[in-house]
């Protein structure tokens, strides 16, 4: 059986820090915390809903995160504004190594999926946008559970979905927390290790292969 990739897409494929220079037109020089801050505080809430099994879709955490960065960081948005950053974040860019990167994994063989806490049609919309919904066999979305990564039956629900086994899948993802998820499935994982400065779970639990970027990813899985 070839080798399954499943891909986590925000922050891997997607660059979730794609909105800065919409926000610094709100928030000045602040932006970047800004932007981070509103990450993290997403993540917290997908993790306590899916502990809580008090459930709402990933948009849903989005835009809570967003209400609760504003209050943080005393920068409240008008009714339009907010509206317009979440629409936005519909569409974020992909990370430029995105398109040639699983290109490249498709050439070699390797079975593509997008597995990510986004509901399918809010994955779709992304991919698309970036122009790379044609290398993915499919999505699979953790909303089929109504729970998130790293819950254990999210990475048994991508197995069953996309038929494969998980001493033959591998998770990509910048994600500590989803790595060590994936390897406590039973599955390899690659962390994307974006920025040199990005530290990884002192839990002794380690990636498979650790790149910085997708296109080393296949000479690494092969490696």
């Amino acid at each position: 059986m070839a080798v399954t990739l499943a891909f986590d897409v925000y922050g891997t494929l997607i660059d979730t820090q794609g909105l800065v220079a919409m926000l610094r037109a709100i928030v000045g020089d602040r932006a970047p915390d800004f932007s981070r801050a509103w990450r993290e505080r997403q993540l917290e809430y997908t993790f306590r809903r899916a502990l809580m099994q008090n459930y709402v879709p990933f948009a849903v955490c989005t835009a809570q995160a967003l209400d609760h960065t504003c209050d943080r960081f005393k920068a409240p948005l008008t009714a339009e504004q907010r509206a317009a950053v979440l629409e936005a974040y519909r569409t974020l860019p992909a990370f430029d190594d995105a398109a040639d990167g699983l290109a490249r994994l498709r050439a070699a063989g390797f079975r593509l999926y997008a597995f990510s806490n986004g509901t399918a049609e809010a994955v779709r919309t992304l991919l698309d946008a970036a122009g790379i919904a044609e290398l993915f066999l499919g999505i699979v979305s953790t909303d089929d559970l109504r729970s998130y990564k790293p819950n254990p039956a999210v990475y048994s629900h991508f197995l069953r979905a996309a038929g494969a086994a998980g001493a033959e899948t591998w998770l990509v993802s910048s994600n500590p927390f989803d790595i060590i998820g994936a390897l406590s499935s039973g599955w390899r994982a690659a962390w994307v290790r974006r920025s040199p400065d990005a530290p990884f779970d002192p839990w002794g639990i380690q990636p498979t292969v650790t790149v910085p970027g997708l296109r080393d990813l296949a000479a690494a899985i092969a490696g």
